[in-house]
C-alpha cells in the first residue's frame, strides 16, 4: 500500500457519497480539489459549498472549483496537478436546456470522456477511479429469458429491448442504466496505453448505498434501501426496479464504499473493474428483517421467485486484493432508519 498525502479530485463533491468521500480524504492529510456544478452562493449552492467548507481539516488543504458534467471542459484546472481523481459525479436527470446532448447517456459519456482525457493531459494523474453503479452489472441473459447463475464482474447489462419489461414507465430507469452502462465501459477502455498512455484505471460498480449522510435530507439511496416501510411509491419502484434488473438487492454501506475507493487510491497499483457491495439479498430478506425488528412499522410482504433466489454473488475480486467490509445488511439497513429517523422522514 501506498503511504504519504496525495493531491486529489473529486467531481460532483456536494453528493452523498462525494461527501463523505472528501471528510475521509481529508482527515487522512489528503489535498482535495473538489468540484461543484456551482460555486454561486444562492439557496441549496450555499449549503453545498457550506457543507465541504465546514469539514475539518478542510481549511488548507480543501479547495473548490465550479465544473458541469455539462460543460466537461470545466474539469480541466481542478484535475491538474492531481495524483488521483475519484469521478463520483453523474447526471441524473436530462438537462432539457442542453443544445449538445439529447440525454443522460450522452452527457455521462461526453463527460467520462473529457474527464479522462484531462487525467491524461494532466501527466501527473496515476489513477482514475469511477464511481460506478451495479445497473450496470445485471446477470440478465442477452434474450431476457431469465438470470445466469451468478453475479460478478464478468456481468454486463445488456442494452438492447428484450428487457424492456424490466424498466417502469419513467424513462429516468432506462436513462440512468443505459447512462452508467455506457459510461463505465468507455472510462475502462482508458485503462490501456492505446488510449489511457499508461492511466490505471479502477471501475467500483456500487451496490445500492445506506447508511448516515452529511447531507441534510435523507439519501434518496437511503430511501430507497428501506421504502418496505416508506410511505415513498417511488422509493418503492426503484426497489423493485433494482430486484428486476439484478436479482435481489447489493446493499452496501456508505463508509464501506467511501474506504473501497480510498483502498483503490492506496494500493499500489491496481486497475479494472470491482463490484462494491457486502450483501446481496432477496426483498423478502429485507421485510422479514423490518417485521421482526421494527414491528411499529407496516412492512409489504414479499414473495421471491425461487429462480431468482439461486443467483449468487460471485464477486470476490475486491477482498482478493485486500479490502474489508465492515458491515453487513442487517448493520446497513439499520443504520437507513437511523438516518431517515434523524431527519424525520420516519
Amino acid at each position: 500500500m501506498r503511504e504519504g498525502c496525495s493531491k486529489v479530485c473529486v467531481t460532483g463533491a456536494s453528493g452523498y457519497i462525494a461527501s463523505s468521500l472528501v471528510k475521509k480524504l481529508l482527515a487522512k492529510g489528503h489535498s482535495v480539489h473538489a468540484t461543484l456544478r456551482d460555486l454561486s452562493l444562492y439557496t441549496e449552492n450555499e449549503s453545498k459549498v457550506s457543507l465541504l467548507k465546514s469539514l475539518p481539516q478542510s481549511e488548507g488543504k480543501l479547495v473548490l472549483f465550479e465544473a458541469d458534467i455539462y460543460n466537461p471542459n470545466d474539469f480541466d484546472h481542478a484535475i491538474e496537478g492531481c495524483e488521483f481523481v475519484f469521478h463520483v459525479a453523474t447526471p441524473m436527470i436530462h438537462d432539457p436546456g442542453s443544445q449538445q446532448y439529447k440525454n443522460t447517456s450522452e452527457a455521462a459519456m461526453a463527460a467520462s470522456k473529457s474527464i479522462a482525457l484531462s487525467c491524461v493531459r494532466a501527466g501527473t494523474v496515476k489513477r482514475l477511479i469511477y464511481t460506478a453503479s451495479v445497473v450496470s452489472a445485471s446477470s440478465l441473459k442477452e434474450d431476457g429469458s431469465g438470470f445466469k447463475d451468478a453475479m460478478d464482474e464478468t456481468c454486463w447489462t445488456p442494452l438492447n429491448d428484450s428487457l424492456a419489461y424490466v424498466y417502469p414507465d419513467d424513462p429516468f430507469y432506462k436513462d440512468y442504466t443505459y447512462s452508467k452502462t455506457l459510461s463505465e465501459k468507455h472510462v475502462l477502455s482508458y485503462g490501456n496505453d492505446e488510449n489511457g498512455g499508461g492511466l490505471e484505471v479502477v471501475t467500483l460498480p456500487c451496490g445500492l448505498v445506506g447508511g448516515d449522510t452529511l447531507q441534510s435530507s435523507t439519501p434518496v439511496s437511503g430511501v430507497v434501501c428501506i421504502a418496505q416501510i416508506m410511505q415513498d411509491a417511488r422509493a418503492y419502484i426503484s426497489l423493485k426496479f433494482l430486484k428486476k434488473l439484478l436479482g435481489k438487492i447489493p446493499l452496501v454501506h456508505i463508509d464501506d464504499v467511501c474506504e473501497a475507493h480510498i483502498f483503490c487510491m492506496e494500493s499500489t497499483s491496481i486497475s479494472g473493474r470491482f463490484l462494491c457491495a457486502s450483501s446481496y439479498i432477496s426483498l423478502e430478506e429485507m421485510a422479514n428483517h423490518f417485521a421482526l425488528h421494527y414491528p411499529e412499522f407496516n412492512v409489504k410482504q414479499e414473495y421471491e421467485d425461487e429462480l431468482k433466489k439461486d443467483i449468487k454473488w460471485a464477486s470476490t475480486k475486491l477482498c482478493d486484493k485486500g479490502f474489508v467490509y465492515k458491515y453487513d445488511a442487517k448493520m446497513i439497513l439499520d443504520d437507513c432508519i437511523k438516518c431517515a429517523r434523524r431527519m424525520g422522514d420516519l
